[in-house]
């Protein structure tokens, strides 16, 4: 708030931001009717813009406003109530992988998820989770549904990963794992060929509407590399992006970026290093490969980074291990890290999020 209002800008303003504008406009008016106002990167509109974001969000918001409230309530609201959701699945996922390591000790595996939980609710850009963005809903129905891959419940990681297909592209991640997983599943039973066909329902179903939207059997993928300039290219924008920035960048959200990226590698190796449960190592690898290589923004790699909150997975464990105080301390410097980056990537950072 007090950044916000030495840029002259309000709360209101912040948590419906760039993207956040999309969305709001989509919920309220659809696909057909949103203002010209609002353009890809190039400033352009086109029948087609509004097709590059996923329906999941702005439909559930719209279901929520017809419940009497204003489209802005009802956005807030759902990133809020889902993203308390996906903390709780964060812990699920940490306390799970701490049982596995730990079978007989049970408090520090509720440790664990604690600390799973404290971290991805700490973790950089997490005021995402408030705004009217799609990374709240996503990480709800990915966390929930690794979670039933975890648990071998695969007709609930079906829907729950058709849902997340819905929401936004980091999905393929999700869908991967779910398909693997049933298919090794050899005492699953019918329930696991059910889940393994509905895992991909969802983002297949957006690929379809897109396409014939366009006319183009790859749609979708057309609409980010002429609107937003997003593509693979196996990671070269990311190597570019980390050599500018450490090279000669002066601007604290970019440097934090850069560093944020590095980090996210580390943690990519820690998770195969530590041998955690390969659904968790697989998933978080891969949502991550979906960011890091791809080009497009890279001012939002912090934030498009959140859905592979899984690969915090080593750091909580390891933090299971060390004393109450190393746990506090980690725990309010991480938050308060975190308080001071979203802030400023919200409030003083000049370019988009």
């Amino acid at each position: 708030m007090y950044v916000g209002h030495r840029g002259g800008r309000t709360v209101h303003d912040m948590l419906a931001s760039w993207d956040g504008q999309w969305m709001l406009a989509l919920a309220q008016h659809g696909y057909h009717d949103v203002p010209v106002q609002l353009t890809d990167a190039h400033g352009q509109h086109t029948a087609d813009t509004a097709y590059a974001f996923f329906p999941g969000y702005p439909g559930t918001v719209h279901a929520v406003s017809l419940l009497g409230v204003g489209t802005y309530a009802a956005a807030i609201a759902t990133s809020l109530i889902c993203g308390a959701a996906a903390t709780v699945a964060a812990y699920r996922i940490g306390r799970w992988c701490a049982a596995r390591k730990w079978p007989t000790d049970h408090d520090r595996a509720d440790q664990a998820g604690t600390l799973m939980a404290v971290l991805f609710a700490a973790t950089p850009m997490s005021i995402v989770l408030s705004m009217a963005y799609t990374e709240a809903i996503y990480c709800a129905l990915a966390g929930w549904a690794l979670w039933m891959v975890l648990e071998k419940r695969w007709v609930a990681a079906g829907l729950l990963t058709a849902c997340a297909g819905l929401t936004r592209a980091t999905a393929v991640a999700l869908i991967a794992v779910v398909v693997i997983g049933a298919l090794l599943d050899r005492a699953g039973g019918w329930q696991r060929w059910v889940g393994a066909a509905l895992a991909p329902v969802g983002w297949l179903a957006w690929m379809i509407t897109v396409a014939v939207q366009t006319g183009t059997p790859l749609g979708w993928f057309d609409v980010q590399r002429d609107g937003w300039n997003t593509g693979i290219d196996f990671g070269r924008a990311t190597l570019t992006y980390l050599r500018d920035t450490f090279a000669a960048n002066q601007t604290a959200g970019d440097v934090f970026t850069a560093w944020v990226i590095l980090a996210t590698l580390v943690l990519v190796v820690l998770t195969f290093v530590t041998r955690l449960p390969w659904p968790v190592t697989l998933y978080g690898t891969l949502a991550a490969a979906t960011v890091l290589l791809s080009t497009g923004l890279m001012n939002s790699r912090v934030r498009l980074l959140l859905p592979a909150f899984v690969l915090l997975t080593p750091v909580a464990l390891a933090l299971a291990q060390r004393s109450r105080t190393t746990q506090v301390t980690v725990a309010v410097g991480t938050t308060a890290v975190s308080t001071w980056f979203g802030a400023y990537m919200l409030g003083i950072y000049p370019y988009a999020i």
